[in-house]
């Protein structure tokens, strides 16, 4: 038995999920999300929890089982508490601002590069060089993210780019003179 997809998933106050044939519907204090599941799987909603249950112990069933119940932990907890990626530019003259809600890069490049968030998604930015991306939904938050920081990954050499925060840069050594 999958030891994450057995487990129930706690709904808070103010959080209302609705289950329709293959759609899961979770309405909450920050917003809405939607998402598909499996026609297998089925999802038993009660008042403080929600509990998947799979037909069968076949591979696709198991490995489903708690594909599905992350998902939906991850509604829940998208539209209660939302989610957030924390990225660091380093590097000297690298540096971001905010225009309205779009996100304006200075990286080095002849350029500045422009990032317009999509529908559901903030940019916050402290100093000049730390950017917190924010919303409901994980996977479009940490997509926006891994966008952003493959716009100048870090290099080894000098560790210079856009790093997530925390993110330990393995270092090389350069040339040496001869």
């Amino acid at each position: 038995m999958s030891r994450i997809g057995k487990q129930p998933i706690a709904v808070p106050k103010g959080t209302d999920v609705q289950c329709d044939g293959f759609e899961v519907r979770v309405k909450g204090p920050k917003g809405e999300l939607v998402q598909r599941i499996h026609p297998d799987m089925k999802l038993e909603v009660g008042d403080e929890e929600i509990t998947i249950h799979r037909p069968s112990d076949a591979r696709l069933h198991r490995s489903l089982h708690g594909l599905t119940r992350q998902l939906v932990a991850n509604m829940v907890h998208g539209v209660t508490h939302g989610f957030s990626k924390d990225l660091e530019l380093v590097g000297v003259g690298y540096r971001a601002e905010l225009a309205g809600n779009r996100l304006i890069l200075a990286l080095g490049y002849s350029h500045p590069i422009v990032v317009v968030p999509p529908e559901g998604i903030a940019f916050t930015v402290e100093g000049n060089n730390k950017i917190k991306v924010e919303g409901i939904d994980k996977q479009r938050v940490g997509e926006l993210a891994a966008r952003i920081r493959r716009l100048r990954k870090p290099e080894p050499y000098k560790g210079k780019g856009i790093r997530y925060a925390g993110e330990q840069v393995r270092r090389k050594a350069g040339k040496t003179g001869a």
